[in-house]
C-alpha cells in the first residue's frame, strides 16, 4: 500500500504496539493519527482477537479496521529467541511500548520493561490492564463491564429498579485509551527532563474512578450515598433529563441553570413555571410528569426546530444511524472514508483533535497483518 507523508504534532515518536482488542489499539491509533510512527506487533499464530469479530469488509473485521489505521503491521513470534532479538532491535530506536496483557505475561516472555531497558534506558512502557500491577485483583480476568462494576459507575447508572449497561465501553476508553495517551505523553515529557524512560501502570478500574469524583466527594466527606436515578445530573432533576416526544423519539433537556430554564419555560408558553426549577424532592416528580405531557404534544424534530430561537439547551437524542448525517459533525469532519488496495473502502470515526499549527489527520487505512514485515 502506498503511504503518504505523515503529519501531526507527534512526528518523530516511535511506538511499539503490543496491545489487542479495544483500549490499547484505540490509544495507539489516535497517536498514529497525530503523527507518531506506530508499529503494531502481532504473534502470527495468535494475532489480535479484533481480527475475528464480524462483520467483515473484504475479509477484514470492521472492528480491527476501525482501531488500527495509520499504523504499520509486523508479525513476530516473541516466544522464540529470534523473535525476541528482533523485538529488542526495535526497542533500541523506539520511544514507547504499549501493551494490554495481564501482569506477568511480558515477564514470562522475557520482553518486559526491565529486560527492554537494558537495550534502551530511555524506553517507556505503558501497561494497560484491568486492575493494575498491584493489589489483590491484579491477576483477575475482566472486561469493561467488570471494571465499571468495581468503580461504582454501573451501580449508579440506570433507575431505581436496575443498573443499565452503558452503550459504549466506558472503562475501556475513558479509563483505558485516553489515560494511556496521557501516560505516554506525560512519560515522554518527564524523559525530556530526566533523560530516562520508565514503566507506567494504567489500571482501567483506577482510571474510571475520577469519572465519579463529584459523587465520591459527597460520599467520602458528607456521608451522602446516592442511589440510582437520584444524583442531580443522573436523572434526579426534572430540568436535566430526557423525555419522549409525540413520535416516540427522545429529547434532551439540559436547562440546568436558571437562565436556560427561564428560556425553556417561555418556549413552552409556561413562564409561570420559572420558579419550579428548585431541586425540591417533593415537587420534582410532579414537574417531571408535567414535562412528559408537554413533550408528548410535538415530535422531536418539531421541538428542536422551535428551540432554535431559544438558547435553552434542548437537543435531540440521535439514534446511531442519524449521527453521521448531523450537519455539525459533518462540518467538523468527524467521519472519513479511506481505502486499502486489498480490502477496499472503510468508513470510520475521524480523530477528534484540531491542531492549527501542526495539522493532523489519519494517514492510511489499517494495514494487513504483517504488511510491513520487510
Amino acid at each position: 500500500m502506498n503511504r503518504k507523508p505523515v503529519n501531526g504534532p507527534l512526528q518523530g515518536i516511535k511506538i511499539l504496539d503490543l496491545s489487542r482488542l479495544l483500549p490499547g489499539p484505540l490509544a495507539t491509533q489516535m497517536m498514529a493519527d497525530l503523527g507518531a510512527e506506530v508499529i503494531k506487533i502481532e504473534d502470527p499464530n495468535a494475532p489480535d482477537y479484533a481480527r475475528f469479530f464480524p462483520p467483515y469488509i473484504g475479509g477484514q473485521s470492521t472492528m480491527y479496521l476501525s482501531l488500527n489505521r495509520s499504523k504499520k503491521s509486523i508479525t513476530l513470534n516473541l516466544r522464540t529467541e529470534e523473535g525476541k532479538q528482533k523485538f529488542f532491535s526495535l526497542i533500541k530506536t523506539a520511544d514507547v511500548v504499549v501493551d494490554s496483557f495481564r501482569p506477568g505475561v511480558l515477564q514470562k516472555l522475557g520482553i518486559d520493561y526491565d529486560a527492554a531497558k537494558l537495550y534502551n534506558d530511555k524506553i517507556i512502557y505503558v501497561a494497560i490492564t484491568g486492575y493494575g500491577y498491584s493489589g489483590p485483583y491484579k491477576d483477575k480476568a475482566g472486561h469493561d463491564i467488570n471494571y465499571i462494576g468495581y468503580s461504582g459507575i454501573l451501580g449508579l447508572t440506570g433507575d431505581i429498579e436496575k443498573p443499565v449497561i452503558p452503550a459504549c465501553q466506558t472503562a475501556d476508553i475513558a479509563g483505558g485509551s485516553y489515560p494511556a495517551i496521557v501516560a505516554c505523553l506525560s512519560a515522554l515529557w518527564a524523559r525530556e527532563r530526566t533523560g530516562k524512560g520508565q514503566f507506567v501502570d494504567v489500571s482501567m478500574t483506577d482510571c474510571a474512578l475520577p469519572m465519579l469524583s463529584m459523587q465520591f466527594g459527597d460520599l467520602l466527606n458528607a456521608d451522602l450515598i446516592p442511589q440510582r436515578g437520584e444524583p442531580m445530573l443522573s436523572g434526579g432533576l426534572a430540568n436535566y433529563n430526557i423525555y419522549q416526544c409525540k413520535d416516540g423519539r427522545w429529547i434532551v433537556m439540559g436547562s440546568l441553570e436558571p437562565k436556560f430554564w427561564k428560556k425553556t419555560c417561555i418556549l413552552f408558553g409556561k413562564p409561570e413555571w420559572e420558579s419550579r426549577i428548585t431541586p425540591n424532592p417533593d415537587t420534582i416528580d410532579e414537574l417531571k410528569k408535567d414535562l412528559e405531557l408537554i413533550f408528548k404534544t410535538k415530535t422531536r424534530d418539531e421541538w428542536i426546530k422551535e428551540a432554535e430561537a431559544y438558547d435553552s439547551c434542548l437537543s435531540p437524542v440521535l439514534e446511531l444511524d442519524e449521527v453521521p448525517n448531523d450537519k455539525h459533525l459533518q462540518e467538523r469532519g468527524m467521519f472519513l472514508e479511506m481505502e486499502h488496495p486489498e480490502y477496499g473502502k472503510i468508513k470510520t470515526v475521524n480523530q477528534p483533535f484540531k491542531f492549527h499549527g501542526t495539522p493532523a489527520q489519519p494517514s492510511w487505512a489499517a494495514p494487513l497483518m504483517g504488511e510491513d514485515n520487510a
